[in-house]
C-alpha cells in the first residue's frame, strides 16, 4: 500500500448530510465498502477507501462529513472535512433535491481557492431530476456541468467515470521518473543504504526501493551496498560510478568515499525535486545560516512512525542545525498531515521531508503556507547538506547548465 499512497489519485467526496456520498463510494467500487444509513450525519469523520475503479483505476476516495453539519461537534466535523481539500486530487460534490445553497457555494469556492478539480453530481435522480433552474444556477456559479445520477438505476455510472477520468490531471496519475533524465545506457548508480537501527526490519525504505526500479526502467545498473563496504567496493573493482546517491545522514562518509569526480546526492533530494518545490527548497536553505537565537523552526513528517533516540527529524537534525548556528533555537515536529501547533509566521524555517508516502500534491499544499507567507522552506536532505558543508555538491547533479555549471547560487 505505500505505492499506493505514493502514486494513486485521492478523491475527495463532498456535500450535505444524507446526501448519499457513502452510496455513490459503494457504487463506484462495485461493493459496500461504506455505512450506508438513512439517518443523517451517519459519516462523521473523513474515512479512506482504497479500491479499483473499473475503467480508471487504482484510486483512494475520502468519505466525509456532511458540510451542514450542525453544533459543536458539527462544527468541528466540517473543520475536519475541509482539510481533506489539501490531501486530494478531485472533489466531487454530491447534492439532491436541486439544492445548491450555501454549504455547496462554500465548498466550490473553497475548491477554487486551492485550483483543486471539482465535478458536481446531482444524485437520488431517481426521486427528483435536475430541474433547469438548478443547472443554470450551477453552471452559472460553478462554471461547470452537473451530472445526473442514482444508485437505484441498475447500471454503471459510466459518466461519473468519464469526468473523474478528465478531471483528474494526468500527473496525478502517472509517476514521474526519480534519475532517468540524469543517466545514459547502462550507467552504473551507486545506492549507499546504511543498515542501522531506524532502518525498517528486513526491507528498504521506499525512496531506495523506488531509485532501484527508476534505475532498472532506464536500462541501468543498481549497486545497492552499506556505507562500510564502498571504500572496499571502488577499490576492488575499479567501477566508477555515474551517479551515487546515499542518505543524507551519512553524507559525509560518502562525500569522502566517493571520487569528487562522480555525482553525488541523497535520496531526499532526489524526492525534493520529483514531489516538493525544488526552486523554494534552493532558496530557502540557506536562511539556515541567518537564524537567531529565540528563532522557531518546524520540521515536517509525512509520515507516523515510532520515535528512535536517534531520530532523524526529532533528533538529528535539531542538533546539526544547533551545532551549525550556534543559536539557541526552538523546534516543532509534526507527523503526517496534521494541524501546525502555530500560526506559520512564528516560524523561521521550515523543514519538509521528502515525502514519500504522500502525493505531490499534499506535499505542495503542505508547504505552500509557508510560501504564500514568506517563510523559507527546506528539506531534510538538502539542510543536512548545507550544515555538513557539501550542500554545492549535494545539488550539483540537478542544477547543472548545460554548459556544466552550476546555476543556484
Amino acid at each position: 500500500m505505500q505505492k499506493g499512497k505514493d502514486t494513486t489519485p485521492h478523491i475527495g467526496i463532498y456535500g450535505r448530510r444524507n446526501n448519499g456520498k457513502s452510496t455513490l463510494i459503494n457504487t463506484l467500487a462495485g461493493q459496500e465498502i461504506a455505512i450506508v444509513s438513512e439517518v443523517a450525519g451517519t459519516t462523521t469523520d473523513p474515512v479512506k477507501k482504497s479500491f479499483e475503479i473499473t475503467g480508471f483505476g487504482p484510486v483512494v476516495l475520502i468519505d466525509t462529513a456532511g458540510s451542514d453539519d450542525t453544533g459543536t461537534l458539527g462544527e468541528k466535523r466540517t473543520a475536519r472535512t475541509l482539510q481533506t481539500l489539501k490531501t486530494v486530487d478531485l472533489a466531487i460534490l454530491v447534492i439532491t433535491e436541486n439544492s445548491f445553497g450555501e454549504p455547496e457555494k462554500m465548498l466550490v469556492s473553497e475548491f477554487r481557492k486551492l485550483d483543486l478539480p471539482y465535478i458536481i453530481v446531482h444524485n437520488k435522480s431517481d426521486l427528483e431530476k435536475l430541474s433547469d433552474t438548478t443547472r443554470v444556477l450551477i453552471e452559472k456559479f460553478a462554471g461547470t456541468g452537473v451530472i445526473e445520477f442514482s444508485s437505484t438505476s441498475g447500471y454503471y455510472p459510466e459518466e461519473i467515470i468519464s469526468a473523474i477520468r478528465s478531471a483528474i490531471p494526468e500527473s496525478a496519475r502517472i509517476s514521474r521518473g526519480l534519475i532517468g533524465d540524469l543517466l545514459s545506457y547502462g550507467d552504473i548508480v551507486l545506492l549507499i543504504t546504511p543498515i542501522d537501527v531506524q532502518a525498517p526490519a528486513g526491507r528498504l525504505i521506499l525512496p531506495q526501493v523506488q531509485s532501484i526500479r527508476d534505475i532498472l526502467d532506464n536500462d541501468c545498473v543498481a549497486v545497492v551496498l552499506k556505507e562500510k563496504e564502498v571504500d572496499a567496493f571502488l577499490r576492488k573493482t575499479g567501477i566508477k560510478p555515474g551517479l551515487a546517491i546515499t542518505d543524507s545522514q551519512i553524507f559525509v562518509k560518502a562525500d569522502a568515499s566517493v571520487p569528487p569526480e562522480v555525482p553525488l546526492t541523497s535520496f531526499s533530494i532526489v524526492l525534493a525535486r520529483h514531489k516538493g518545490d525544488f526552486e523554494l527548497y534552493l532558496n530557502g536553505t540557506p536562511k539556515i545560516s541567518e537564524l537567531s537565537d529565540g528563532d522557531r523552526i518546524l520540521i515536517l513528517e509525512s509520515c507516523t512512525h515510532h520515535v528512535s533516540c536517534d531520530d532523524i527529524g526529532r533528533v538529528k537534525i535539531p542538533r546539526w542545525i544547533s551545532n551549525f548556528t550556534g543559536k539557541k533555537l526552538e523546534f516543532d515536529v509534526v507527523g503526517g498531515l496534521a494541524e501546525w501547533p502555530r500560526p506559520v509566521t512564528d516560524y523561521a524555517l521550515v523543514i519538509q521531508c521528502g515525502g514519500c508516502v504522500i502525493t505531490r500534491r499534499q506535499l505542495i499544499n503542505r508547504i505552500r503556507q509557508a510560501a504564500d507567507a514568506g517563510v523559507p522552506v527546506t528539506n531534510y536532505g538538502m539542510a543536512i547538506a548545507w550544515v555538513q558543508g557539501i550542500y554545492k555538491r549535494a545539488v550539483a547533479p540537478f542544477t547543472r547548465s548545460s554548459a556544466g555549471d552550476t546555476d543556484y547560487l
